[in-house]
C-alpha cells in the first residue's frame, strides 16, 4: 500500500524521502519559493514556502521538511499567507528593490511574489548595504544591494557545475556572497560559467553585456544548439529587434542540462564583428576579391585534383574544426579518407 499524507484536506500519495514542496508540486500544489534549486540540497534559506504542519507550533520549510506516512499540511491558510508576506516585505526592505530600473525587472521573483502578495509600499525602510557594486569582469555584475542571501548561486557553482568558487561570507548585517577569499570574481577559481547569474532570483547577479539591452517581455526567446563544440549543448537565444542581446540555457534539455560553459553563455557577440568574413575571398594579384562560394568551391576542388594527380593523395591534408558538429567532423574525414584516398585527417582541439 502507498504512503499518504494530508495535504489541504485532501488523501495524497507520496514517495518516500520527498520533501512537503515535491510532493505538493507533484500534486499540482503551488507552493512559492525563492531558494530552492532542483537537485540540489535544500536549505530553507528564504523561507517563502512556509507551510502549516498539524502538531507543530512553527511554520515549518516545505522545501527542507521530508513528508512523513500521516502527516497533515495546509498550504494556503490565512497565517501562511500573512507570514509568506511579512518575509516578503523584509527582503524589499533588505537592500536597493527599486524594480523600474533593475535589470531583472519582469523576470525576478521577488517582484512576482510582491505583486502576488499586493505589496504596494515596502513596510521597511531600505538597509543600506555595505558593499559596493562589483564590475570589474567583463561577463558578471554583482549588485550586494539586491542581493537576497537565498544562496541559490552557492548551490548552483558547489552542487549542479562543482566549480567550488562561491561561498557564504561573514555575519548578521555584514553577511554576503563571497568568491575565494572575498575576491573578485576575475580573481577567484570562477570560470565564468554563468550558473549563478542563471539561478539568480533577482537582480543581483546580470550580465554585464546585456545591461540595458531589453527588458525580458520585449524579447523573443529562440531555442538552439551551441555552436562552439560538438556536445550540442541547447541554449535559449533572447532576441531583441533581430538582434540576440543575451544567452540562458534550456533548464531541462539534454545534454547540458541548464548548464553552459563561458563560451556558449557569453560568447555570442561575435556574429555582429566588422571584421567577420561574409563571402568567400580568392586571392588574386597579390590581393584578395569577393567570389560566389561556386566559385571558390570549384576552385579549391581543381586545385586540389591538380595536387593528387601530380603528387598523390597523400599530398593533402585536412584540419576539421574542433568547434564544429560530431557529424560535420565525421563528414569530413569521410571525405578524405574515402573520397581522396588519405589518413591526413586532424582536427584543432589541442590548440
Amino acid at each position: 500500500m502507498a504512503d499518504t499524507f494530508r495535504l489541504n484536506g485532501k488523501d495524497v500519495e507520496f514517495k518516500p524521502g520527498q520533501t512537503i514542496l515535491e510532493a505538493a508540486r507533484e500534486r499540482g500544489v503551488e507552493i512559492p519559493t525563492l531558494c530552492h534549486l532542483k537537485k540540489a540540497t535544500p536549505t530553507g534559506a528564504c523561507r517563502i514556502c512556509l507551510v502549516e504542519v498539524t502538531g507543530s507550533r512553527n511554520l515549518v520549510s516545505s522545501c527542507s521538511t521530508p513528508v512523513v506516512e500521516g502527516m497533515v499540511v495546509l498550504t494556503d491558510t490565512e497565517r501562511v499567507h500573512r507570514t509568506r508576506k511579512m518575509i516578503v516585505e523584509l527582503m524589499l526592505g533588505s537592500g536597493r528593490h527599486d524594480c523600474m530600473v533593475c535589470e531583472a525587472n519582469g523576470n525576478c521573483r521577488l517582484q512576482d511574489l510582491a505583486y502576488r502578495y499586493g505589496i504596494a509600499e515596502p513596510r521597511f525602510q531600505p538597509a543600506e548595504t555595505p558593499y559596493p557594486v562589483e564590475d570589474e569582469n567583463p561577463f558578471i555584475v554583482r549588485d550586494f544591494s539586491r542581493c537576497v542571501l537565498c544562496g541559490r548561486c552557492v548551490q548552483a557553482c558547489n552542487e549542479v557545475v562543482v566549480n567550488r568558487a562561491i561561498s557564504q561570507g561573514y555575519r548578521g548585517s555584514k553577511s554576503k556572497i563571497v568568491t575565494g577569499g572575498d575576491e573578485p570574481y576575475h580573481r577567484s577559481e570562477c570560470v565564468f560559467c554563468g550558473q549563478c547569474v542563471e539561478v539568480c532570483p533577482v537582480g543581483a547577479l546580470t550580465e554585464k553585456k546585456a545591461r540595458g539591452k531589453a527588458r525580458d517581455w520585449e524579447t523573443e526567446k529562440v531555442r538552439t544548439t551551441c555552436p562552439y563544440c560538438g556536445v550540442g549543448c541547447q541554449l535559449r537565444l533572447h532576441v531583441k529587434d533581430g538582434k540576440i542581446v543575451k544567452v540562458t540555457a534550456v533548464e531541462e534539455a539534454e545534454p547540458n542540462k541548464g548548464r553552459l560553459c563561458v563560451k556558449g553563455r557569453f560568447g555570442y557577440d561575435f556574429i555582429y564583428s566588422e571584421d567577420r568574413l561574409k563571402t568567400p575571398l580568392i586571392r588574386e594579384n597579390g590581393g584578395f576579391r569577393e567570389a560566389s562560394w561556386e566559385e571558390a568551391l570549384d576552385l579549391v576542388a581543381s586545385r586540389f585534383r591538380e595536387i593528387i594527380a601530380r603528387y598523390g593523395p597523400d599530398a593533402v591534408a585536412g584540419v576539421s574544426c574542433a568547434r564544429s558538429f560530431n557529424e560535420d567532423s565525421y563528414q569530413m574525414q569521410k571525405l578524405f579518407r574515402a573520397v581522396i584516398g588519405t589518413n591526413n585527417i586532424d582536427h584543432c582541439a589541442r590548440t
